[in-house]
């Protein structure tokens, strides 16, 4: 995950579909697709191209999430102007 919580790496969607340490690299300081590594052979290697997609799926969702969250905010924002609040109300309600 990057500094703000968005996935950025394979890793990122690999943690997500097995509980444990199933997974590893044989290369620790090069953590690509072609060092991934399986410790619990009751797991399947997913292949490269649902690693990719599964990491794309987890950035939109979390995309769409910050996005979310910022439309509510502004929506929120603006019904208490329309109740009469300036913005130093406001500010002191939510802190924004």
């Amino acid at each position: 995950m990057d500094i703000n919580g968005r996935p950025n790496h394979i890793e990122n969607y690999l943690s997500q579909l097995h509980t444990g340490q199933w997974f590893g690299w044989s290369d620790s300081k090069n953590k690509v697709y072609a060092n991934l590594i399986i410790h619990d052979d009751t797991k399947s290697k997913p292949t490269e191209q649902e690693c990719i997609d599964g990491l794309a799926t987890l950035q939109s969702d979390f995309d769409t999430a910050q996005t979310n969250a910022a439309t509510k905010k502004a929506s929120g924002k603006q019904k208490l102007k329309d109740l009469g609040l300036d913005d130093d109300e406001i500010q002191a309600l939510i802190g924004v």
